[in-house]
């Protein structure tokens, strides 16, 4: 059975290596980067299955970031969740339009939650 790769784009690093604790657990491979910059290269790189972005990055923020890998012909079906601490429902449109397929709000949602969405897109 394959085993799904997801990649983490995280810029605080606890909250990284405790969602990437998480989701190891949970039986998923995983590929990290810590801004928007890299992230690009990494899903470019390591082509995951699913992307969890975080918008407030730094060199590149996560909407930049978004709109290049939807630009980017094997990343243009990637689903991405965006998990991040803007909140706005302009921030939420912004996201969505860019390509996002589902937004989490960090202070509104558990590791647990995130874990349910990533089931819900790819389960193991």
């Amino acid at each position: 059975m394959a085993t799904h790769k997801i990649l983490i784009v995280e810029d605080d690093e606890f909250l990284r290596s405790l969602t990437a604790k998480r989701l190891e657990k949970e039986g998923y491979e995983l590929a990290i980067a810590a801004d928007g910059e890299s992230a690009v290269s990494v899903a470019q790189d390591e082509k995951p299955s699913l992307i969890l972005l975080d918008l407030l990055l730094p060199i590149m923020n996560g909407f930049d970031a978004l709109e290049k890998m939807r630009q980017i012909e094997s990343l243009k079906s990637v689903p991405v969740v965006v998990f991040s601490n803007l909140g706005q429902k302009e921030d939420i449109e912004r996201a969505k339009g860019l390509g996002a397929n589902d937004f989490l709000i960090k202070a509104n949602f558990t590791l647990d939650d995130v874990i349910e969405k990533v089931k819900s897109y790819l389960p193991l």
